[in-house]
């Protein structure tokens, strides 16, 4: 019976035993038939969880920030104006990256714990004249989630691309990429998708490809170019090799384990069941009195928990949190990093890591000298909910 502590950060995450099996065999050459396959249908299945049937996936080593910055190399010029809907440490992030590759950034929002309204966003839209507009989906340094089908339809009114993050959001939230008009949106392996750390996954629709294949100047970024990957990921996905750099075989193998486990659940399932977990996480916070991050319900993440320290309770119950046999995070948002921590809840979660991590945050809780947190009220009121 294993002694580490279950893993509820938000990312990466516990894996499903099948994807460790996946990731725990013995490596293929990269022109192994066998391995094509895999690779074949973690482009396919790509697809459908990002809800992107025209779209063109590409799945790279590295981290979801690699992913950030292969959507800005790819689809900003010197000078582009760029709209960046801010909800946290991510919002920031991106801004920095488009920066960093010649756009003229404006931002809206960054009121810690909330999203901006349409009106707000539009306003910015006019003002900007941005061609370019980036959504963090669930930004996880606040839990905030934005409304991203409201954005993308104000966006693409006025012809702008959109970009949407998903690190923290897809596999675990619904998003439809071509009913909603996103032009490309991107993730990480080591959250929602169940898989361990280590590969960008991006899927850029018709629009992005069309704006990087109508650049004026070449790609800044040699290892990002949309123009190096494209030939491998179509080659791949048609049972052919092509060679640019080496893929992460074990990896590859792992993210087709998950994202068959994630397809066979079905998306909209999947995304159900994680709004059950994150509405028993919060009926146990409301029960313990712990005050959430987001300023309300419609901005909260259903892959995450952002949770206030209550009164006379510090940082420090992150580690006695662990000592209860449970991993949790600390703050990561600049503005309040000493005053909250956060909980992961993705991928394969349910009522045990439920229970589990709420039983472990009470008593960690009532020994810190949280007296809503002595009766067991919290774990009572997580069973209920689920």
């Amino acid at each position: 019976m294993s002694t580490r502590p279950l893993l509820m950060i938000p990312g990466p995450i516990e894996i499903e035993a099948g994807v460790q099996v996946a990731m725990a065999r013995g490596s293929l050459s990269h022109l192994d038939p066998e391995f094509m396959q895999a690779f074949s249908r973690v482009l396919t299945r790509s697809r459908d969880v990002f809800g992107a049937p025209t779209g063109q996936p590409f799945v790279i080593a590295g981290s979801g920030t690699l992913a950030m910055e292969m959507a800005a190399a790819n689809l900003v010029e010197r000078g582009d104006a760029a709209l960046v809907i801010d909800t946290g440490f991510f919002g920031d992030r991106m801004a920095r990256i488009l920066e960093r590759h010649g756009a003229t950034v404006t931002r809206v929002g960054g009121v810690l714990g909330a999203a901006s309204s349409i009106d707000e966003v539009s306003a910015a839209l006019a003002s900007s004249g941005a061609t370019i507009v980036t959504i963090t989906h669930v930004d996880t340094s606040t839990g905030v989630l934005a409304p991203v089908r409201e954005y993308a339809a104000l966006a693409r009114e006025r012809g702008a691309l959109v970009i949407v993050d998903g690190v923290c959001s897809v596999g675990g939230e619904d998003l439809r990429m071509d009913e909603w008009g996103v032009d490309l949106a991107l993730t990480a392996s080591q959250k929602a998708l169940g898989a361990p750390p280590g590969l960008a996954v991006l899927v850029a629709g018709p629009r992005a490809m069309e704006k990087w294949r109508a650049r004026k100047t070449p790609v800044g970024a040699f290892y990002v170019d949309f123009g190096e990957w494209l030939p491998v990921m179509e080659a791949y996905e048609h049972g052919r090799v092509a060679y640019f750099g080496t893929p992460p075989v074990q990896l590859i193998a792992a993210l087709d384990a998950s994202l068959a486990s994630l397809v066979a659940e079905g998306m909209d399932t999947r995304c159900d069941r994680h709004r059950r977990i994150a509405h028993a996480f919060r009926s146990a916070w409301t029960a313990l009195e712990l005050q959430m991050l987001p300023i309300n319900e419609s901005v909260t993440a259903h892959t995450l928990s952002a949770v206030y320290y209550p009164q006379g309770v510090d940082a420090a119950l992150v580690a006695r949190v662990r000592e209860h046999g449970v991993v949790i995070a600390g703050g990561l948002h600049p503005a309040a990093r000493t005053k909250y921590f956060r909980v992961g809840h993705m991928g394969s979660t349910g009522l045990p890591e439920i229970l589990t991590t709420v039983g472990a945050v009470e008593r960690a809780l009532a020994a810190s000298g949280w007296s809503a947190a002595m009766s067991g009220r919290g774990v009572a009121a997580a069973e209920k909910a689920w």
